[in-house]
Protein backbone atom coordinates (compact mmCIF):
# COMPACT_ATOMS: atom_id res chain seq x y z
CA UNK A 1 0.00 0.00 0.00
CA UNK A 2 1.32 3.58 -1.37
CA UNK A 3 1.65 6.04 2.02
CA UNK A 4 0.30 9.42 2.40
CA UNK A 5 2.67 11.89 1.46
CA UNK A 6 1.44 13.37 4.48
CA UNK A 7 3.00 10.08 6.87
CA UNK A 8 6.24 10.52 4.89
CA UNK A 9 6.34 14.57 5.44
CA UNK A 10 5.59 13.67 9.20
CA UNK A 11 8.06 10.63 9.94
CA UNK A 12 10.74 12.49 7.81
CA UNK A 13 10.43 16.11 10.11
CA UNK A 14 10.68 13.77 13.02
CA UNK A 15 13.83 12.00 11.93
CA UNK A 16 15.56 14.94 10.34
CA UNK A 17 18.91 16.19 11.78
CA UNK A 18 20.24 19.08 10.13
CA UNK A 19 17.49 20.51 7.45
CA UNK A 20 13.73 20.70 6.35
CA UNK A 21 13.16 22.46 3.24
CA UNK A 22 9.28 22.78 1.98
CA UNK A 23 8.77 24.02 -1.40
CA UNK A 24 4.71 24.13 -2.43
CA UNK A 25 1.96 26.18 -3.80
CA UNK A 26 0.43 26.82 -0.25
CA UNK A 27 0.36 25.63 3.38
CA UNK A 28 -3.29 24.63 4.06
CA UNK A 29 -5.51 25.10 7.07
CA UNK A 30 -6.73 22.57 8.38
CA UNK A 31 -6.04 19.93 11.20
CA UNK A 32 -3.56 17.82 9.47
CA UNK A 33 -1.49 20.96 8.18
CA UNK A 34 -1.35 21.75 11.70
CA UNK A 35 0.12 18.38 12.72
CA UNK A 36 2.76 19.30 10.23
CA UNK A 37 3.51 22.24 11.85
CA UNK A 38 3.60 20.75 15.39
CA UNK A 39 6.00 18.31 14.14
CA UNK A 40 8.52 21.01 12.75
CA UNK A 41 7.88 22.92 16.19
CA UNK A 42 8.83 19.79 17.76
CA UNK A 43 11.97 19.20 15.70
CA UNK A 44 13.26 22.80 16.29
CA UNK A 45 13.00 22.52 20.09
CA UNK A 46 14.46 19.26 20.02
CA UNK A 47 17.64 21.03 17.96
CA UNK A 48 17.43 23.63 20.85
CA UNK A 49 18.39 20.96 23.59
CA UNK A 50 21.29 19.83 21.57
CA UNK A 51 24.06 22.74 21.30
CA UNK A 52 25.59 20.91 18.56
CA UNK A 53 22.83 21.12 16.49
CA UNK A 54 22.35 23.21 13.80
CA UNK A 55 18.85 22.59 12.65
CA UNK A 56 16.89 24.65 9.84
CA UNK A 57 13.22 25.28 8.64
CA UNK A 58 12.95 26.62 5.39
CA UNK A 59 9.39 27.19 3.83
CA UNK A 60 8.64 28.41 0.38
CA UNK A 61 5.02 29.43 -0.59
CA UNK A 62 3.06 31.65 -3.58
CA UNK A 63 2.41 35.19 -1.91
CA UNK A 64 -0.88 34.82 -3.64
CA UNK A 65 -2.11 31.36 -2.70
CA UNK A 66 -0.50 31.65 1.06
CA UNK A 67 -1.98 34.93 1.50
CA UNK A 68 -5.49 34.50 0.82
CA UNK A 69 -8.52 34.91 3.61
CA UNK A 70 -7.95 35.33 6.87
CA UNK A 71 -6.98 31.87 7.94
CA UNK A 72 -4.08 31.42 5.80
CA UNK A 73 -0.51 30.18 5.24
CA UNK A 74 1.43 32.60 6.61
CA UNK A 75 -0.98 32.62 10.05
CA UNK A 76 -0.34 28.65 10.33
CA UNK A 77 3.31 29.64 10.36
CA UNK A 78 3.83 32.85 12.29
CA UNK A 79 4.12 31.18 15.35
CA UNK A 80 7.50 29.81 14.47
CA UNK A 81 8.68 32.14 12.58
CA UNK A 82 7.96 34.03 15.80
CA UNK A 83 9.55 31.41 18.54
CA UNK A 84 12.55 30.80 16.34
CA UNK A 85 13.74 33.31 14.74
CA UNK A 86 17.21 32.22 13.99
CA UNK A 87 16.06 28.95 12.47
CA UNK A 88 12.92 29.17 10.73
CA UNK A 89 12.78 31.12 7.29
CA UNK A 90 8.93 31.41 5.24
CA UNK A 91 9.94 32.99 1.69
CA UNK A 92 6.37 33.61 -0.73
CA UNK A 93 7.34 34.39 -4.20
CA UNK A 94 5.38 36.83 -5.83
CA UNK A 95 4.75 37.38 -9.86
CA UNK A 96 6.57 40.07 -11.39
CA UNK A 97 3.58 39.89 -13.96
CA UNK A 98 1.01 40.68 -10.84
CA UNK A 99 1.58 44.39 -10.69
CA UNK A 100 0.46 48.04 -11.26
CA UNK A 101 -3.54 47.97 -11.84
CA UNK A 102 -3.80 44.26 -12.81
CA UNK A 103 -2.80 43.80 -8.90
CA UNK A 104 -5.40 46.22 -7.75
CA UNK A 105 -8.34 45.32 -10.08
CA UNK A 106 -7.75 41.60 -10.14
CA UNK A 107 -9.89 39.57 -6.88
CA UNK A 108 -7.83 37.50 -4.41
CA UNK A 109 -9.35 34.65 -5.62
CA UNK A 110 -8.34 34.79 -9.06
CA UNK A 111 -4.93 37.30 -8.42
CA UNK A 112 -3.16 33.32 -8.46
CA UNK A 113 -4.26 33.03 -12.40
CA UNK A 114 -1.21 35.31 -13.47
CA UNK A 115 1.41 33.44 -12.17
CA UNK A 116 2.58 31.37 -8.93
CA UNK A 117 5.61 29.57 -7.15
CA UNK A 118 4.60 25.78 -8.01
CA UNK A 119 7.00 23.77 -7.43
CA UNK A 120 6.43 21.22 -4.92
CA UNK A 121 9.45 19.45 -3.17
CA UNK A 122 10.18 18.11 0.41
CA UNK A 123 13.17 17.52 1.88
CA UNK A 124 14.53 15.75 4.90
CA UNK A 125 17.96 15.89 5.41
CA UNK A 126 19.69 14.38 2.33
CA UNK A 127 16.44 12.71 1.20
CA UNK A 128 13.91 14.09 -1.17
CA UNK A 129 10.22 14.16 -2.33
CA UNK A 130 9.57 15.30 -5.36
CA UNK A 131 5.61 16.04 -6.08
CA UNK A 132 2.52 17.51 -7.71
CA UNK A 133 0.74 17.88 -4.65
CA UNK A 134 0.49 20.47 -2.36
CA UNK A 135 0.66 20.87 1.68
CA UNK A 136 -3.05 20.41 2.22
CA UNK A 137 -5.66 18.07 3.33
CA UNK A 138 -7.49 17.09 0.59
CA UNK A 139 -3.50 16.06 -1.28
CA UNK A 140 -3.05 13.99 1.77
CA UNK A 141 -6.61 11.86 1.83
CA UNK A 142 -8.77 11.84 -1.47
CA UNK A 143 -7.02 13.80 -4.14
CA UNK A 144 -4.87 11.26 -6.02
CA UNK A 145 -1.35 12.70 -7.00
CA UNK A 146 1.93 11.10 -7.46
CA UNK A 147 5.47 11.63 -5.79
CA UNK A 148 8.53 9.70 -5.91
CA UNK A 149 10.87 9.99 -2.40
CA UNK A 150 14.75 9.45 -3.34
CA UNK A 151 16.24 8.21 -0.18
CA UNK A 152 19.85 9.09 0.94
CA UNK A 153 20.32 11.12 -2.66
CA UNK A 154 22.81 14.25 -1.27
CA UNK A 155 23.47 15.24 -5.06
CA UNK A 156 19.78 15.63 -5.53
CA UNK A 157 18.88 17.10 -2.53
CA UNK A 158 21.30 20.00 -2.27
CA UNK A 159 20.60 21.12 -5.41
CA UNK A 160 16.58 21.26 -4.58
CA UNK A 161 17.90 23.18 -1.60
CA UNK A 162 19.99 25.36 -3.39
CA UNK A 163 16.81 26.05 -5.98
CA UNK A 164 14.80 27.06 -2.73
CA UNK A 165 17.07 29.08 -1.07
CA UNK A 166 17.75 30.90 -4.15
CA UNK A 167 13.65 31.50 -5.19
CA UNK A 168 13.65 32.63 -1.34
CA UNK A 169 16.17 34.97 -1.93
CA UNK A 170 13.96 36.97 -4.32
CA UNK A 171 11.05 36.49 -3.22
CA UNK A 172 9.36 38.28 -0.11
CA UNK A 173 10.69 37.33 3.39
CA UNK A 174 7.78 36.64 5.81
CA UNK A 175 8.46 38.35 9.34
CA UNK A 176 7.27 37.34 13.18
CA UNK A 177 4.56 40.23 12.94
CA UNK A 178 3.31 39.03 9.42
CA UNK A 179 4.59 42.09 7.08
CA UNK A 180 6.60 41.45 4.15
CA UNK A 181 9.74 42.32 3.09
CA UNK A 182 12.36 42.35 0.62
CA UNK A 183 16.07 40.85 1.30
CA UNK A 184 18.61 44.14 0.94
CA UNK A 185 19.90 44.51 -2.19
CA UNK A 186 17.09 42.30 -4.01
CA UNK A 187 14.92 44.10 -6.40
CA UNK A 188 11.11 44.16 -5.53
CA UNK A 189 8.61 41.89 -7.36
CA UNK A 190 5.55 44.29 -8.11
CA UNK A 191 7.33 47.73 -7.24
CA UNK A 192 10.42 47.49 -8.52
CA UNK A 193 11.18 47.51 -12.37
CA UNK A 194 9.66 44.17 -13.86
CA UNK A 195 12.98 43.22 -16.29
CA UNK A 196 15.37 44.06 -13.27
CA UNK A 197 13.48 41.74 -11.59
CA UNK A 198 13.77 38.83 -13.90
CA UNK A 199 17.25 39.41 -14.61
CA UNK A 200 18.03 39.41 -11.07
CA UNK A 201 16.07 36.30 -10.47
CA UNK A 202 17.65 34.59 -13.28
CA UNK A 203 21.09 34.95 -12.18
CA UNK A 204 20.22 34.09 -8.89
CA UNK A 205 18.96 30.55 -10.16
CA UNK A 206 21.33 29.78 -12.64
CA UNK A 207 23.85 30.27 -10.95
CA UNK A 208 22.22 27.16 -8.74
CA UNK A 209 22.18 25.42 -12.13
CA UNK A 210 25.50 25.65 -13.14
CA UNK A 211 26.92 25.00 -10.34
CA UNK A 212 25.39 21.83 -10.02
CA UNK A 213 25.79 21.00 -13.93
CA UNK A 214 29.68 21.98 -13.04
CA UNK A 215 29.95 20.11 -9.92
CA UNK A 216 28.07 16.80 -11.97
CA UNK A 217 30.64 17.42 -15.45
CA UNK A 218 34.20 17.45 -12.57
CA UNK A 219 32.88 14.40 -10.57
CA UNK A 220 32.34 12.38 -13.86
CA UNK A 221 35.66 13.38 -15.32
CA UNK A 222 37.26 12.20 -11.92
CA UNK A 223 35.10 8.88 -11.61
CA UNK A 224 36.23 8.11 -15.41
CA UNK A 225 40.04 9.41 -14.98
CA UNK A 226 40.70 7.68 -11.49
CA UNK A 227 40.20 3.55 -10.73
CA UNK A 228 41.43 4.20 -7.39
CA UNK A 229 37.92 6.50 -6.65
CA UNK A 230 35.50 3.70 -7.37
CA UNK A 231 34.33 3.18 -3.94
CA UNK A 232 33.17 6.75 -4.49
CA UNK A 233 31.35 6.60 -8.11
CA UNK A 234 30.20 3.10 -6.99
CA UNK A 235 31.09 -0.03 -6.49
CA UNK A 236 28.45 -0.92 -9.58
CA UNK A 237 27.83 1.15 -12.71
CA UNK A 238 24.52 3.28 -12.55
CA UNK A 239 21.76 2.05 -13.85
CA UNK A 240 19.48 4.49 -12.80
CA UNK A 241 19.97 8.68 -13.77
CA UNK A 242 18.23 11.91 -11.83
CA UNK A 243 17.96 14.93 -13.81
CA UNK A 244 16.05 17.99 -12.26
CA UNK A 245 14.44 20.04 -15.15
CA UNK A 246 13.17 23.72 -13.85
CA UNK A 247 10.67 25.81 -15.95
CA UNK A 248 10.23 29.48 -15.03
CA UNK A 249 9.50 31.11 -18.51
CA UNK A 250 8.77 34.29 -16.57
CA UNK A 251 12.14 34.66 -15.16
CA UNK A 252 13.61 33.64 -18.80
CA UNK A 253 14.43 29.89 -17.79
CA UNK A 254 12.94 27.45 -19.51
CA UNK A 255 14.90 23.61 -19.51
CA UNK A 256 11.61 21.49 -18.48
CA UNK A 257 9.90 23.00 -21.85
CA UNK A 258 13.15 22.47 -24.10
CA UNK A 259 13.58 18.78 -22.43
CA UNK A 260 9.88 17.83 -22.67
CA UNK A 261 9.61 18.97 -26.23
CA UNK A 262 12.57 16.93 -27.51
CA UNK A 263 11.24 14.13 -26.17
CA UNK A 264 7.92 14.18 -27.47
CA UNK A 265 9.88 15.14 -30.60
CA UNK A 266 11.95 12.41 -31.20
CA UNK A 267 10.10 9.69 -29.57
CA UNK A 268 9.03 7.95 -33.32
CA UNK A 269 7.66 4.34 -33.35
CA UNK A 270 7.77 4.47 -29.01
CA UNK A 271 4.77 4.64 -26.75
CA UNK A 272 4.20 7.93 -24.57
CA UNK A 273 1.39 7.33 -21.20
CA UNK A 274 1.12 11.69 -20.41
CA UNK A 275 -1.12 12.32 -17.41
CA UNK A 276 -2.57 15.76 -16.68
CA UNK A 277 -4.56 16.96 -14.24
CA UNK A 278 -6.00 19.76 -16.34
CA UNK A 279 -5.92 18.85 -19.59
CA UNK A 280 -4.75 21.76 -21.65
CA UNK A 281 -2.08 21.26 -24.36
CA UNK A 282 -0.17 24.40 -25.39
CA UNK A 283 -0.09 24.52 -29.28
CA UNK A 284 3.62 23.16 -29.45
CA UNK A 285 2.70 19.90 -27.42
CA UNK A 286 0.12 19.77 -29.24
CA UNK A 287 1.67 19.88 -32.73
CA UNK A 288 4.04 17.26 -31.31
CA UNK A 289 1.85 14.59 -30.07
CA UNK A 290 -0.23 14.98 -33.54
CA UNK A 291 2.65 15.25 -35.42
CA UNK A 292 4.83 12.10 -34.46
CA UNK A 293 4.64 8.86 -35.26
CA UNK A 294 4.54 7.39 -31.29
CA UNK A 295 1.66 6.04 -29.42
CA UNK A 296 -0.27 8.14 -26.74
CA UNK A 297 -2.15 7.75 -24.35
CA UNK A 298 -3.30 10.72 -22.50
CA UNK A 299 -5.26 10.73 -19.26
CA UNK A 300 -6.72 13.15 -17.89
CA UNK A 301 -9.81 13.76 -15.19
CA UNK A 302 -13.48 13.74 -15.43
CA UNK A 303 -15.45 16.60 -14.68
CA UNK A 304 -16.85 14.77 -11.40
CA UNK A 305 -12.86 14.30 -10.26
CA UNK A 306 -11.72 17.82 -11.84
CA UNK A 307 -10.41 20.49 -9.06
CA UNK A 308 -12.95 22.99 -9.80
CA UNK A 309 -16.05 20.76 -9.81
CA UNK A 310 -18.89 21.93 -7.33
CA UNK A 311 -16.76 25.15 -6.95
CA UNK A 312 -19.05 28.54 -6.72
CA UNK A 313 -19.60 31.18 -9.20
CA UNK A 314 -17.46 31.24 -12.14
CA UNK A 315 -14.69 28.50 -10.74
CA UNK A 316 -17.51 26.41 -11.12
CA UNK A 317 -17.55 26.41 -15.21
CA UNK A 318 -13.75 25.59 -15.10
CA UNK A 319 -14.64 21.37 -15.73
CA UNK A 320 -16.61 22.46 -18.73
CA UNK A 321 -14.17 24.19 -20.16
CA UNK A 322 -11.44 21.17 -19.87
CA UNK A 323 -14.09 19.46 -21.52
CA UNK A 324 -14.45 21.93 -24.25
CA UNK A 325 -11.06 22.13 -24.80
CA UNK A 326 -10.70 17.82 -24.26
CA UNK A 327 -13.21 17.88 -27.15
CA UNK A 328 -11.42 20.41 -29.58
CA UNK A 329 -8.68 17.99 -29.46
CA UNK A 330 -10.55 15.01 -30.00
CA UNK A 331 -11.90 16.41 -32.67
CA UNK A 332 -8.53 17.32 -34.03
CA UNK A 333 -7.15 13.52 -33.72
CA UNK A 334 -10.48 12.45 -35.40
CA UNK A 335 -10.00 14.83 -38.29
CA UNK A 336 -6.03 13.65 -38.67
CA UNK A 337 -7.66 9.88 -38.29
CA UNK A 338 -4.88 9.56 -35.65
CA UNK A 339 -7.69 7.57 -32.77
CA UNK A 340 -5.84 4.48 -32.90
CA UNK A 341 -2.39 6.47 -32.26
CA UNK A 342 -3.53 9.21 -30.01
CA UNK A 343 -5.89 8.11 -27.59
CA UNK A 344 -7.87 10.14 -24.45
CA UNK A 345 -8.64 8.40 -21.15
CA UNK A 346 -11.17 9.91 -18.76
CA UNK A 347 -9.66 8.98 -14.59
CA UNK A 348 -12.96 8.21 -12.68
CA UNK A 349 -13.13 7.73 -9.08
CA UNK A 350 -15.88 8.06 -6.70
CA UNK A 351 -15.47 11.17 -3.89
CA UNK A 352 -11.73 11.50 -5.20
CA UNK A 353 -10.20 14.76 -7.40
CA UNK A 354 -7.60 13.72 -10.12
CA UNK A 355 -4.15 15.87 -9.88
CA UNK A 356 -1.71 13.34 -11.01
CA UNK A 357 0.85 14.58 -14.10
CA UNK A 358 3.48 13.27 -15.43
CA UNK A 359 5.12 10.79 -18.47
CA UNK A 360 5.90 7.82 -18.72
CA UNK A 361 8.33 6.51 -22.19
CA UNK A 362 8.31 3.07 -23.18
CA UNK A 363 10.99 2.58 -26.20
CA UNK A 364 9.50 0.35 -28.66
CA UNK A 365 8.91 -3.12 -28.28
CA UNK A 366 9.73 -3.24 -24.43
CA UNK A 367 6.61 -3.29 -21.81
CA UNK A 368 8.56 -1.95 -18.94
CA UNK A 369 9.18 2.35 -19.44
CA UNK A 370 12.76 3.40 -19.64
CA UNK A 371 11.78 6.90 -18.25
CA UNK A 372 9.31 8.80 -16.36
CA UNK A 373 8.89 12.62 -16.13
CA UNK A 374 7.75 13.50 -12.08
CA UNK A 375 6.89 16.40 -10.70
CA UNK A 376 4.56 19.93 -10.65
CA UNK A 377 4.33 20.98 -14.48
CA UNK A 378 0.96 20.35 -16.08
CA UNK A 379 1.87 20.48 -19.96
CA UNK A 380 -0.25 22.97 -20.09
CA UNK A 381 0.21 27.23 -21.06
CA UNK A 382 0.69 28.46 -17.64
CA UNK A 383 3.37 25.89 -16.42
CA UNK A 384 5.10 26.40 -19.48
CA UNK A 385 4.66 30.17 -19.49
CA UNK A 386 3.29 31.60 -15.69
CA UNK A 387 4.34 29.06 -12.84
CA UNK A 388 7.23 28.65 -11.11
CA UNK A 389 7.57 24.76 -12.04
CA UNK A 390 10.56 21.34 -11.28
CA UNK A 391 10.04 18.20 -11.65
CA UNK A 392 12.35 15.11 -11.92
CA UNK A 393 13.72 13.00 -15.48
CA UNK A 394 14.38 9.46 -14.23
CA UNK A 395 15.92 7.50 -16.62
CA UNK A 396 16.85 4.01 -15.35
CA UNK A 397 18.07 0.46 -16.78
CA UNK A 398 16.96 -1.07 -13.67
CA UNK A 399 14.16 -3.79 -14.14
CA UNK A 400 12.57 -3.91 -10.75
CA UNK A 401 12.60 -0.13 -11.18
CA UNK A 402 11.05 -0.45 -14.18
CA UNK A 403 8.39 -2.90 -13.27
CA UNK A 404 7.66 -0.25 -10.07
CA UNK A 405 6.79 2.26 -12.69
CA UNK A 406 5.24 0.48 -15.18
CA UNK A 407 2.65 -0.50 -12.14
CA UNK A 408 2.25 3.07 -11.02
CA UNK A 409 1.33 3.73 -14.86
CA UNK A 410 -0.94 0.81 -14.66
CA UNK A 411 -3.18 1.23 -11.46
CA UNK A 412 -3.67 5.34 -12.72
CA UNK A 413 -5.10 3.91 -16.03
CA UNK A 414 -7.14 1.18 -14.90
CA UNK A 415 -9.43 3.59 -12.85
CA UNK A 416 -9.78 5.39 -16.23
CA UNK A 417 -12.50 4.89 -19.71
CA UNK A 418 -11.01 6.01 -23.07
CA UNK A 419 -12.82 8.28 -24.57
CA UNK A 420 -14.75 7.93 -28.10
CA UNK A 421 -17.06 10.61 -29.68
CA UNK A 422 -20.03 9.69 -27.62
CA UNK A 423 -18.43 10.48 -24.41
CA UNK A 424 -19.05 14.12 -25.64
CA UNK A 425 -22.85 13.60 -25.86
CA UNK A 426 -23.18 12.59 -22.53
CA UNK A 427 -25.93 14.99 -20.50
CA UNK A 428 -22.72 15.62 -17.97
CA UNK A 429 -19.96 16.98 -21.01
CA UNK A 430 -22.83 19.74 -21.97
CA UNK A 431 -21.05 22.87 -22.70
CA UNK A 432 -22.82 26.12 -22.31
CA UNK A 433 -22.49 28.48 -25.18
CA UNK A 434 -21.20 31.21 -22.67
CA UNK A 435 -18.23 28.91 -21.60
CA UNK A 436 -17.38 28.02 -25.23
CA UNK A 437 -16.91 31.48 -26.23
CA UNK A 438 -14.83 32.64 -23.29
CA UNK A 439 -12.55 29.52 -23.44
CA UNK A 440 -10.29 30.79 -26.17
CA UNK A 441 -9.84 33.92 -23.88
CA UNK A 442 -9.12 32.29 -20.59
CA UNK A 443 -7.33 29.40 -21.19
CA UNK A 444 -4.11 30.52 -20.90
CA UNK A 445 -5.07 31.34 -17.40
CA UNK A 446 -5.88 27.89 -15.66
Amino acid sequence: RVMSIFVICQARINTAKRRVVLASLYLGTGPLEQDLVDCMEEALKRSQEDTAADFKVSVLLDYTRGSRGKNNSRTMLLPLLQRFPEQMRVCLYHTPDLRGLLRLLVPERFNETIGVQHIKAYLFDDSLIISGANLSDSYFTNRQDRYVLLEDCREVADFFAELVRAVGDVSLQLGPDDTVHMKEGMVHPYKGNRLEFSASARQQIMEVMNTARTQRHMLDLECSEDSDLELECGEEPSDTWVFPLVQMKPLGIRLDEEVTQRLLREAGGDTVYLTSGYFNLTQTYMKLVLGTAADYSILMASPEVNGFFGAKGVAGAIPEAYVHLAHQFYRKVCDLGQQGRVRLHEYHRSDWTFHAKGLWYYLEGKHHPCLTLIGSPNFGYRSVHRDLEAQLAILTENEELQAHLQKEQELLYQRSTEVSSSTFKQPNRYVKLWVKLVTPLIKNFF
